[in-house]
């Protein structure tokens, strides 16, 4: 039984998690950590992750990433694993995760969906076969209060395809401001805000005469809880390391 903490707990992501762990049999949620809303399980709510009654073999992160000095110091001081689900990083937190992995498991994706992490394979498996001969466009769709754009997760899946053709490609994000014919070097990234659409995800190939797509689409928010609950499992037991859902696949 993996004991999990959860910071944001009181979120609602933290809640459809620990929604998603009272159902499973492999898990239990042994505290909550958020400095806002009441308690609403069984399990200790506590207010800093210094806090925390008891260790817990992992943490999952849904908070922001104001909390993450606090997180991996603990996770560090600990041996504690941290599956990070949060997002906004800046480049420099991003670099705190890396270093951090060196002495402690860190899984860390922009986005916890098994689904999308197996687009992003298959992905990369298409232009494989396809090589540099078909242009890429990525299209993401997300609800209206999302603030960032592009996506994390189009990001992360033009970065995937990006590796696979060894880095040659660059990125254009609006072209109205270019205003000039296609590149062939380019991948381009649209993103469209409305309603409560959870997340969608296209990656178009056009070639000559022929399209081919790509697709994946969150119906709600559990994909992503169910895949933080996978990965803190996963992680259990795991040593030092920076991990991704690609690592939970194979």
């Amino acid at each position: 039984m993996v004991k999990i903490a959860i910071t944001g707990a009181c979120g609602h992501m933290g809640r459809v998690i620990a929604g998603i762990i009272g159902e499973r049999t492999d898990s239990v949620v042994c505290a909550g950590i958020d400095k806002a809303g009441e308690r609403y399980g069984e399990f200790p709510l506590v207010n800093s992750v210094f806090d925390l009654p008891e260790k817990p073999d992992v943490i999952i992160d849904f908070s922001h990433p104001s909390a993450l000095p606090d997180l991996l110091n603990y996770c560090k001081m600990n041996a504690v694993p941290l599956v990070i689900g949060t997002t906004g990083y800046t480049d420099e937190e991003k670099a705190q995760i890396t270093a951090a992995s060196s002495s402690i498991p860190v899984f860390f994706t922009f986005n916890m969906s098994l689904g999308i992490n197996l687009l992003a394979e298959l992905a990369k498996k298409a232009v494989q076969v396809l090589g540099d001969q078909f242009d890429i466009e990525i299209v993401e769709k997300h609800h209206n209060r999302k603030k960032d754009a592009p996506s994390g997760t189009a990001l992360m899946l033009a970065e995937a395809i990006n590796e696979e053709l060894g880095n040659s490609k660059h990125y254009i994000y609006d072209r109205h401001a270019v205003r000039r014919p296609r590149d062939k070097n380019e991948i381009g990234m649209s993103s469209i805000r409305g309603g409560t659409i959870v997340g969608e995800h296209d990656i178009i190939f056009a070639g000559h005469d022929e399209v081919i797509t790509l697709s994946h689409s969150a119906q709600s928010r559990e994909v992503f809880a169910v895949g933080a609950v996978n990965a803190a499992v996963f992680l259990s037991g795991k040593p030092a390391g920076l991990y991704a859902m690609g690592d939970l696949i194979k």
